[in-house]
């Protein structure tokens, strides 16, 4: 520093990820958000597994069973 330089201010820099306290509350219920996603990917699995049934159970024709 030279003569006459004023020393850097305390709070000159900021983390480029300070989103704030956290402690305001989330306009989304998180609990409820995550039932949403369990349930979609259970379907999405369901959906699978059926799929694989029907593939493996392909001999018949189509209409039967």
């Amino acid at each position: 520093m030279e003569k006459g330089d004023n020393a850097a201010p305390p709070n000159r820099l900021t983390a480029a990820n300070d989103n704030g306290t956290g402690t305001e509350s989330p306009s989304v219920d998180i609990d409820t958000a995550l039932i949403r996603i369990a349930e979609a990917i259970g379907r999405h699995i369901a959906r699978q597994h059926i799929r694989a049934c029907r593939a493996a159970n392909d001999n018949e024709p189509k209409g039967t069973g």
